[in-house]
């Protein structure tokens, strides 16, 4: 019954830490997080960056959520490798000074703390006088929680368990050196767990040796907690916790050797005071502080264990950024031009998809075909975006022309993604299953496929060029660009028709993925021609509907 009591109690007393130690942190957070960027990154040498990470890490209460915001800025490039070390070695030198504060008999200053704090949160309307409050609540629960554990270890000093479990931490330091590296990353807090142990110490609950072995494991663990938080983020952000890491790990194993075989700890402290845990934590944190003249040659071999990774699509082109501009809206001139430039992108968007095709054809990439497939993405969005513009540009006070022009451009946009479709949903596909049947064209077929493709890319270049210029002869040569290919759509299908009636086992082979490979290509050149019909109307030389053209040149024969 004693000890489950006492691990209840204990668990109790250790909770109530990590949520006091919590609870400053989030207080300090709120008040002042805006400034912590500007805080870490202003410095230019080492050694201000060292005392600024000290200084969050007593004001943040861990070294931990230092390096967490280092990473961050690590990974938006505000922050080079060394000051970002050096803030995270000054914020580990930072907590433990913290500690030594903490250690110090405060008790008469907890009723003053709850009254303060408690009036400053419950009765300020102000955000930051309420977040004062909160860590001075904060404090209080943390030097409460710390009596709560030395009176938890008041009834069991003298029990037959734990003077097995004190006897066995103090032989086997490596044990003690895992448990505390374990309960550091567990409870996420190094803070939290170096007090306890200096309370056991201090108890009598545990001997100094086992005592400094945990705090030495505490170290590691405290490392441990930044590296587990970034796994997911970019390579760049994690180099600094993983530096952090190899140092103290290192360091806390060569001085946890160092300490139970070379007898240092007279020469630390007493044998018997906890105040000799405090010293060892702050001296070993000291001296990895000097390492920092190193900092440069542990930057190339970290960046080689964490390259960055290869430029995405939209790193590597500026086609996959957006050129639309919401701050222009109210300017219609410019807006439009906006629009236009986006309409021109996602073609070129297009034009990269439709490149490939005929390597998809020739031998198939399952690499390169998601590749495609993922440009296509590119393409959806930026028709959503477009369609978003268009209609909050045609909100605004336009011109009949103007509004025209925008509706003419949004339903451009909407032929191009259709276009782009075509590439993804049609073409990508019969390319997959010519690959996968192990189909094969004639040399005539792939001839009559190979001058479509090359056509339809003559003509992209054409539709933007176009897109550009408003340019009536470049207008007309597209259209008639649109009539040659569905001509030599026709031809293709005929001349297919006839290898087939002369029985060519080839083309009944692959008869199916010919007929809709010529298709495809012929809708995709008219969904790209189509930017051709509204300057040929405005410039009178497009008639409404051929329709009418058809019927009266029907009557004219009929009178002839």
């Amino acid at each position: 019954m004693l000890i489950i009591s006492f691990l209840v109690q204990l668990m109790g007393a250790t909770m109530l830490l990590l949520f006091a130690v919590r609870m400053v942190r989030t207080g300090i957070e709120r008040a002042f997080g805006a400034s912590f960027q500007r805080v870490v990154t202003q410095n230019r040498n080492r050694a201000s960056a060292a005392l600024a990470g000290l200084t969050l890490a007593v004001i943040l209460q861990s070294s931990a959520a230092v390096a967490l915001l280092v990473a961050g800025f690590s990974s938006a490039g505000a922050i080079s490798f060394g000051s970002g070390l050096a803030v995270v070695l000054g914020a580990d030198l930072g907590s433990a000074l913290l500690i030594q504060v903490f250690s110090f008999d405060l008790q008469w200053l907890v009723p003053v703390l709850l009254a303060v704090g408690g009036g400053l949160f419950i009765k300020s309307q102000q955000r930051k006088l309420k977040q004062a409050g909160r860590i001075v609540l904060g404090i209080a629960f943390i030097l409460i929680s710390l009596r709560f554990l030395r009176e938890t270890m008041d009834p069991i000093r003298d029990s037959a368990f734990l003077p097995v479990i004190a006897d066995y931490l103090a032989t086997d330091f490596i044990s003690a050196f895992v448990v505390g590296a374990s309960l550091a990353f567990l409870m996420h807090s190094s803070v939290a767990v170096i007090l306890m142990c200096v309370t056991l110490v201090s108890v009598g609950a545990i001997p100094v040796v086992a005592g400094v072995s945990l705090v030495l494991g505490a170290n590691l663990g405290s490392a441990l907690i930044p590296v587990w938080l970034t796994r997911g983020m970019v390579n760049a952000a994690r180099r600094v916790p993983v530096a952090n890491l190899a140092l103290r790990g290192a360091g806390a194993f060569i001085v946890l050797c160092a300490v139970n075989k070379l007898d240092l700890l007279p020469y630390i402290g007493s044998m018997t005071s906890a105040q000799t845990l405090i010293n060892a934590h702050i001296l070993f944190n000291m001296l990895l502080l000097t390492l920092l003249i190193f900092a440069n040659r542990l930057e190339a071999p970290i960046a080689r264990l964490l390259p960055d990774p290869a430029p995405s699509l939209e790193e590597q082109s500026p086609f996959h950024r957006s050129t639309l501009d919401e701050t222009v809206l109210d300017k219609p001139h410019l807006a439009i031009a906006n629009l236009k430039r986006e309409v021109l992108r996602m073609l070129q968007l297009v034009e990269t998809m439709f490149a490939s095709i005929m390597d998809a054809y020739t031998k198939y990439d399952p690499t390169q075909a998601r590749a495609v497939l993922s440009e296509d993405a590119y393409v959806n969005a930026a028709l959503d975006d477009v369609r978003r513009y268009s209609a909050a540009l045609q909100g605004s006070a336009l011109s009949k022309a103007e509004n025209k022009r925008v509706r003419e451009l949004a339903e451009y946009a909407i032929a191009i993604e259709t276009a782009g479709d075509i590439v993804a949903k049609r073409l990508i596909p019969l390319a997959k299953e010519k690959a996968q049947k192990g189909i094969r064209f004639s040399e005539s077929g792939a001839a009559e496929i190979q001058s479509m493709h090359e056509q339809v890319k003559a003509n992209l270049q054409l539709a933007s060029n176009l897109l550009v210029s408003d340019d009536l002869e470049s207008a007309r040569l597209l259209l008639e660009e649109k009539q040659e290919m569905a001509r030599m759509e026709r031809k293709s299908r005929k001349r297919h028709l006839k290898r087939l009636s002369e029985g060519v086992q080839i083309s009944f082979d692959s008869s199916d993925i010919h007929l809709e490979t010529v298709s495809s290509l012929r809708d995709f050149n008219s969904h790209v021609a189509s930017a051709a019909y509204p300057l040929l109307y405005r410039g009178g030389q497009l008639l409404e509907t051929r329709l009418i053209e058809q019927e009266f040149e029907d009557i004219d024969v009929r009178q002839r």
